[in-house]
């Protein structure tokens, strides 16, 4: 038994939000194994270079070439689950069943179904369309 933090659950941990705070009462509760998957170490990054890539005097990048250091140290307290064939399988699947939802949502809901885990996210409205997905919000 384990769950998969979504990228919303990973970036409110990561902010040290008051969200945290109620994430890591649960996750100490919690008797499974936690994850992310590479999908959101993408999104996270995509969403860093792009901050700085809005910047236009290199002062303004101090502050965030510092929250993006945070974030990629805290990568390394995490397993970090692969992109892989049987993800790319249910991946297919849900293509075909033509979802409305980022590609980057369906990669991550595609390796939840692959590992028949459970997906901690706050986005009901894009991931309550995957058939099968099991979701939790542990933020609220």
């Amino acid at each position: 038994m384990f769950a998969i933090l979504d990228t919303d659950h990973f970036s409110a941990v990561d902010r040290s939000s008051a969200a945290a705070q109620t994430f890591d009462k649960r996750a100490a509760e919690y008797r499974g194994d936690l994850f992310i998957t590479v999908i959101t170490v993408e999104e996270v990054m995509r969403g860093w270079l792009a901050l700085l890539g809005s910047k236009k005097r290199h002062e303004d990048e101090i502050a965030v070439y510092s929250r993006m250091k945070r974030s990629a140290e805290m990568f390394g307290h995490w397993d970090i689950l692969e992109w892989d064939a049987d993800a790319l399988a249910c991946f297919e699947n849900l293509r075909k069943r033509r979802l409305k939802m980022s590609t980057a949502d369906m990669k991550i809901a595609s390796i939840a179904l692959a590992h028949d885990a459970t997906l901690l996210t706050r986005n009901r409205d894009d991931f309550g369309k995957v058939p099968g997905l099991r979701m939790e919000n542990w933020l609220d």
